[in-house]
């Protein structure tokens, strides 16, 4: 274990070879040498580097919108906040308020960026964008999903009643969640 607080070097990739592809995922096998000679393969999830969105909708000051969707990962349907790819091309508040209205029914005339974060960067290489989405006015798209999504008010009061709740577990809407609290409570 090293106490320094010295900035690590990062390793020197060797080579890059994908192993396996589906539609939706890539991985890479990655040869590495660490700054010590050590040398290691890991393995990765390639992400399109384009990342993707997560939208708290605010209906109102006291109210966002929820969806409930299948979620094939566990076999269940989860609440969550609506989220997508972001689309060649695009910024993340257009891709946010294409997403806002594929799945929830609304654009948005104001958007916020709260937080970038990632997804298990040890083994995925992904970004996604969380924004708050206020003043929202009703407009629909087109969307891919393979059902209409159940689009659900839910009272920004009731945050821990939401967090107790068996079908909203996905760590992203979580996060998404305590970013909303941390950006109420700073206003």
């Amino acid at each position: 274990m090293s106490k320094s607080n010295q900035p690590k070097t990062l390793p020197v990739i060797h080579a890059r070879r994908n192993v396996a592809k589906s539609r939706l995922f890539c991985i890479e096998e990655v040869d590495l040498e660490f700054s010590n000679g050590e040398k290691r393969t890991f393995e990765r999830m390639a992400g399109s580097g384009r990342g993707a969105v997560m939208i708290i909708p605010l209906l109102d000051n006291n109210t966002m919108l929820l969806i409930k969707e299948y979620a094939a990962g566990t076999h269940s349907y989860q609440l969550g906040f609506p989220k997508g790819l972001i689309d060649p091309n695009e910024t993340p508040e257009i891709a946010a308020n294409r997403e806002l209205q594929e799945e929830v029914g609304y654009s948005a005339k104001h958007l916020l960026r709260l937080q970038t974060v990632q997804m298990a960067p040890t083994f995925f290489n992904a970004s996604m964008h969380i924004l708050i989405a206020q003043d929202l006015h009703p407009a629909s798209l087109e969307g891919d999903e393979p059902e209409p999504l159940d689009v659900i008010p839910w009272p920004i009061d009731n945050i821990d009643e939401l967090l107790d709740r068996e079908d909203f577990g996905e760590a992203r809407s979580v996060a998404a969640l305590l970013l909303l609290q941390r950006w109420r409570d700073s206003k």
